[in-house]
């Protein structure tokens, strides 16, 4: 294919916390990179993923944490990165829930987006979970809040639609040739990847009042040199009070064991080896409100 037929550019998913933007990275580019769950501010760094196709050209995705009202300094950072990310791009994906009502969240992105020069898509995630015409009802609630390049309803969970936002998204990218090696997936290091990894699996096993205020450290990450491939990982788990340590850890060990179990399968399947995986619990009072620590757990302020 002749690079002069190409397209490659630059496309970032916006919306409020915990609309799916991660689901459908992941759904996109067709491997889990970005973590999930179903608390807020899960994603608080961007992540950038790489779509490749060779006959079309090549879509890198930026997912960027939720756009929320910042209640300390790892909000204020995180709010900065979203909207850092929709400057310089070629197509601005704005994920919404079904809802026929715009909520003041809605409402602030959507005079965040009047500001940006790039094509703005208007992504109704979730259309699995209400009937049909819910969705023309959606459409009619948000169609005047912005003049929008195109209106894509999908569902990041089962895959259906997101043909179709693949194929609106190379509407609107340049011509020109690939930024990566068709083989690249993700400019995220695999050690941030796997502190992602551990963090992910605490969420998804913590009670509600803890998960906001965890932050994961990887110490060590170092393959051995034998025939078949192993890794050992050294992670500690960051919290915020001593109450917490103690949820964390469980009765005699059952919730960190727990974690760590399901971090070092999910961990296994990525890395395609055996993982030897050693998990610590810290106390560090008000680390998010820290810039020094804040840096230090991987949340680098020159990505704003």
């Amino acid at each position: 294919m002749e690079e002069s037929s190409l397209k490659s550019g630059f496309a970032t998913i916006v919306g409020r916390p915990n609309v799916g933007k991660s689901t459908l990275m992941n759904r996109l580019i067709g491997q889990k990179i970005a973590i999930t769950s179903n608390k807020p501010q899960t994603t608080r760094n961007r992540i950038q993923t790489v779509y490749t196709d060779p006959k079309r050209g090549q879509i890198v995705f930026l997912d960027t944490p939720g756009i929320h009202k910042a209640k300390n300094k790892l909000g204020e950072y995180m709010v900065s990165v979203a909207a850092s990310a929709m400057k310089d791009v070629d197509v601005i994906l704005w994920l919404v829930e079904p809802d026929t009502e715009v909520g003041a969240g809605d409402s602030h992105i959507a005079e965040q987006l009047k500001k940006q020069t790039a094509p703005v898509i208007l992504v109704i995630n979730k259309t699995d979970t209400v009937p049909h015409e819910k969705i023309l009802e959606v459409i009619a609630a948000f169609k005047d809040l912005l003049d929008f390049a195109e209106i894509v309803p999908l569902s990041a969970k089962t895959g259906d639609g997101c043909d179709v936002l693949v194929e609106q998204i190379f509407h609107y990218l340049p011509y020109g040739p690939m930024f990566y090696d068709e083989d690249t997936v993700t400019d995220q290091p695999m050690r941030q990847i796997a502190a992602e990894i551990v963090r992910e699996k605490a969420l998804h096993a913590l009670k509600d009042e803890v998960p906001h205020g965890i932050a994961v450290s990887v110490e060590k990450m170092k393959e051995r040199p034998e025939k078949n491939p192993m890794y050992d990982i050294e992670a500690t788990i960051i919290c915020e009070r001593d109450s917490h340590k103690g949820i964390i850890i469980g009765k005699q060990g059952a919730m960190l064991k727990k974690i760590g179990s399901n971090a070092r399968f999910e961990l296994e399947k990525m890395l395609e080896a055996k993982v030897n995986l050693k998990l610590w619990v810290k106390v560090k009072k008000d680390w998010r409100d820290s810039d020094f620590l804040i840096s230090n757990f991987g949340y680098r302020k020159d990505e704003e």
